[in-house]
């Protein structure tokens, strides 16, 4: 479940220049997921000033091996952290998880860094809410409730979260640490493209994994019913999965060949390139948490048609930043891709309130704060403890 990525030369023990020493667990960096994206944000960002960042690497993703490695790295994983926590004299572990079968697996990694004296921040990336998870089991709703208090703080991505969390684990320290992206200069994006004229198809654009659960299925649908009632609309389709062939075969089913292209995985100037030439970001999916691909889209004043699951409500304003649609109701997706492709000048006042709704709470600045803040707090939480154990020895 994890391999430690190697020390950075002129790290020291205890992290480089007397820094705190955090060790932040998640997948590789160069998978493609909004967590990946997440850890590349933090290991990159002006945190860096303030604590020495090191990441280990955990889960399957971005790992290509056979049955017996995977068993092997299971196994060895555990005392695997335990030596790059004593090796780096790691003052805070920040669990990157989710509220699935990756949670069990990171709480034994929760309990090693206990076990090691370090301070534990859970950070939950979306997911069912916690009561949602067995909702006929009051013994698995206890043991879910003991684990979840494990960690010496939780962090989730939206404020309906955090309302569950409380609730279901009352005393935890549960706080909200939404994602964040650069926010570019306006010039970045071509001078109002929603203006370019009502007789130009509005260009949508979804990127992400291509699976039944992100509402591709009903996306297809949709489009195809508004042009069949004369919009002209037309759909770009960036990510990879598994469900690529039977999406293919829908779009040639409904006679959208010509309307509908896969791009594949699209990544940095590619993917900003793609973004600001769109008109709309379109999202929807039947569960998210807060889809880094949203807040690129919307940072560079792109609108955005999604559903209002997960943190995306938080962000989106329907009828400000966006049209909010029901899950799997290929007819709301329909209907809002009409309202926008028939009003280009709402569609341009959206595209400005998104940027600025990205700037003032979604930025790189916003993050650092946040999990400055978090990394601090559970510094001085452990380094008080050692003290105060000492003061008992002595």
């Amino acid at each position: 479940m994890a391999t430690p990525e190697p020390i950075a030369a002129g790290d020291t023990l205890g992290g480089a220049g007397g820094k705190p020493s955090v060790l932040i667990l998640g997948p590789a960096l160069g998978a493609m997921s909004g967590v990946s994206t997440h850890l590349r944000m933090l290991l990159a960002s002006p945190l860096t000033e303030s604590f020495a960042l090191h990441h280990f690497q955990v889960g399957s993703e971005g790992r290509t091996e056979g049955i017996a490695a995977r068993l092997a790295r299971i196994v060895s994983s555990p005392f695997a952290l335990a030596a790059t926590l004593r090796a780096l004299r790691t003052e805070v572990v920040h669990l990157n998880t989710s509220m699935n079968s990756a949670l069990w697996r990171d709480l034994v990694y929760a309990l090693v860094a206990r076990a090691c004296g370090a301070r534990v921040l859970c950070q939950v990336h979306g997911g069912q809410l916690p009561h949602q998870v067995f909702p006929r089991s009051g013994v698995a709703r206890r043991l879910l409730r003991r684990a979840l208090a494990l960690p010496d703080a939780l962090a989730v991505l939206a404020r309906t979260e955090l309302d569950a969390y409380r609730s279901f684990v009352p005393g935890q320290t549960v706080v909200v640490a939404a994602n964040a992206v650069d926010c570019p200069a306006a010039a970045t994006r071509s001078p109002q493209p929603a203006l370019a004229g009502i007789d130009r198809p509005l260009r949508l654009v979804f990127i992400g994994r291509l699976t039944r659960e992100k509402g591709l299925h009903e996306l297809l649908r949709g489009l195809a019913a508004v042009r069949d009632r004369g919009t002209k609309a037309v759909l770009a389709v960036a990510g990879s999965g598994a469900y690529e062939p039977r999406l293919r075969l829908l779009a040639t089913q409904l006679r959208l060949s010509g309307a509908v292209v896969f791009l594949g995985p699209v990544f940095g100037k590619q993917k900003t390139r793609l973004l600001a030439a769109a008109d709309v970001f379109v999202l929807p999916s039947y569960g998210e948490g807060l889809p880094y691909a949203m807040l690129e889209a919307m940072a560079l004043g792109v609108p955005v048609i999604a559903t209002p699951v997960g943190a995306i409500r938080d962000v989106v304003v329907d009828g400000v930043h966006g049209l909010l649609v029901a899950p799997r109701e290929p007819r709301a997706i329909a209907q809002a891709i009409e309202k926008l492709a028939a009003d280009r000048h709402r569609l341009a006042k959206m595209g400005a309130a998104c940027r600025a709704r990205i700037a003032s709470a979604y930025s790189i600045e916003h993050l650092v704060r946040n999990f400055a803040s978090l990394y601090s707090a559970l510094c001085g939480d452990r380094r008080r403890s050692a003290s105060a154990a000492k003061r008992r020895v002595v």
